[in-house]
């Protein structure tokens, strides 16, 4: 079942993927600010922008390279998946430590700030979601073999165990 012959499962991916990507560029664009702001200013480029951009970045291009249909593929996808992850969490951590108690009293950039980390925490769940189904979808998906030649492939709903041949 699917549209245009794309199974449901590619398009759920496709549209987690999707929101992955905007919401990283979102991440890009709102920590950019206060990179370009210092470089325009001759000012110290604080390293905890820096890893914010390169999270952003990793984060967008890994959501554009998972839309290739054939990548999901691979183990290496749920891996990635949990390692992006983790470098969300570590950035909500971060920049969460330094402005989720921090009052604004009306500054636009404390405030942006705050949102920032609400959209960092809204990409690790996103990059969470997606480690758990690929996960979930490569273990109902993986090649089996039988148990004790490995030759044999075994079908989806295959058991592993002896049966006992009868004629």
């Amino acid at each position: 079942m699917g549209i245009l012959g794309m199974a449901v499962s590619y398009l759920l991916f496709s549209l987690l993927h999707f929101f992955q990507f905007v919401l990283a560029v979102t991440v890009c664009g709102l920590y950019g600010v206060d990179l370009q702001r210092a470089r325009s200013q001759d000012k110290y480029v604080d390293g905890k922008w820096v890893y914010a951009e390169v999270v952003g970045a990793l984060a967008a291009l890994t959501a554009i390279l998972y839309l290739v249909p054939f990548i999901l593929r691979f183990a290496a996808v749920t891996v990635w998946s949990f390692v992006v992850f983790v470098l969300w969490i570590a950035l909500f951590g971060l920049f969460g430590n330094m402005y989720i108690h921090e009052d604004p009293e009306g500054n636009a950039d404390i405030q942006r700030m705050k949102n920032a980390v609400w959209v960092d925490l809204a990409n690790a769940v996103l990059w969470l979601i997606g480690f758990v189904a690929s996960a979930a979808y490569w273990w109902s998906h993986r090649e089996r073999h039988s148990r004790f030649t490995g030759r044999a492939k075994l079908g989806r709903n295959a058991s592993t165990r002896s049966t006992g041949w009868t004629a």
